[in-house]
């Protein structure tokens, strides 16, 4: 177990021999950072993507992807804010409040001031689209303060993620009557991916999480089972959103499905030496970003319910 001295903020340490931080002097970048930041703006970017495709006009599509950027860096500050004490025992000199380069109260008060604002943000896209995004927020949240730690903890990813389609349907009823639900199939097909996400992003910290006490899923099925079921998730994903719009499968279809069968079948069946470093990881990305290209060219059916 790393060697870890006490600094004077509400208990925080930092491990021996790291670079020396004065508590909260890390400004508005420090903050940021522990938001979770790469996560966030990949989720935000493939909400603009899919707000594009669904044909929101400039102002519902601004409103929706900033109501869920608040919602994924409320998400992310508090998941720093709640993991703080188990970061330092880790020596994580990643993750801003672990090494005290930002004071745990600046965190907590960023968290709650995006939730805040993420609330009459998701109204404003109208109130069943609204409260379903409150309802992927809130869904996230219960992961950050409790199922996380148990054999559940994929559950939040899957109806978040699940969701997402629905709220930008939603809200394309502010400019279009007519609009509603998404299909069965691509709700369907954005649970898999989410539940795949929760699984590809154990992966890295695996065994940090479980010396820590973290016992999620992943966790309980340790690491080359949770290769497998995220490469599986995804492969499943992108075959629901390939074949599940009406009419003939598009070229471009077929090609990412042969894609993601190939790195769902290497994946799992990476050398032991690679398993244990970032390559499965990787190649569980470059399966959820085939996914998102998927859900994004099957946009123009986003409406149809």
């Amino acid at each position: 177990m790393p060697i870890i001295m006490t600094t004077a903020d509400e208990g925080a340490t930092v491990p021996a021999g790291a670079t020396a931080r004065r508590p909260g002097r890390g400004g508005f970048l420090g903050v940021l950072k522990a938001g979770h930041p790469v996560p966030a703006a990949g989720v935000t970017l493939l909400t603009a993507l899919l707000a594009a495709a669904v044909g929101l006009g400039p102002v519902a599509g601004t409103t929706a992807v900033a109501a869920v950027a608040a919602g994924q860096l409320s998400i992310g500050w508090c998941n720093d804010r709640l993991d703080m004490r188990r970061d330092v025992a880790a020596a994580r000199l990643d993750k801003p409040l672990a090494t005290g380069e930002v004071r745990p109260g600046a965190v907590t008060a960023a968290a709650c001031a995006a939730l805040l604002a993420c609330v009459p943000l998701s109204l404003a896209c109208g109130a069943r689209a609204g409260w379903v995004h409150v309802g992927c927020v809130a869904a996230a949240w219960s992961y950050n303060l409790w199922l996380k730690h148990t054999p559940a903890s994929w559950l939040p990813y899957t109806v978040a993620f699940g969701l997402l389609p629905a709220f930008l349907t939603l809200t394309s009823t502010l400019t279009s009557p007519s609009a509603g639900w998404p299909p069965v199939w691509l709700t369907a097909a954005a649970a898999l991916l989410g539940t795949s996400a929760h699984f590809a992003n154990a992966l890295p910290d695996i065994d940090e999480d479980i010396a820590g006490g973290v016992l999620g899923l992943p966790q309980r099925l340790g690491r080359r089972a949770s290769i497998a079921m995220a490469a599986a998730l995804a492969f499943a994903s992108c075959t629901v959103v390939t074949l599940g719009p009406p009419g003939p499968v598009t070229l471009a279809g077929r090609l990412l499905l042969g894609v993601t069968l190939a790195l769902c079948l290497a994946a799992p069946a990476a050398p032991p030496a690679l398993a244990r470093g970032r390559m499965p990881f990787l190649m569980i990305l470059a399966l959820a970003a085939a996914d998102a290209v998927l859900l994004v060219l099957a946009g123009h059916t986003l409406a149809v319910g």
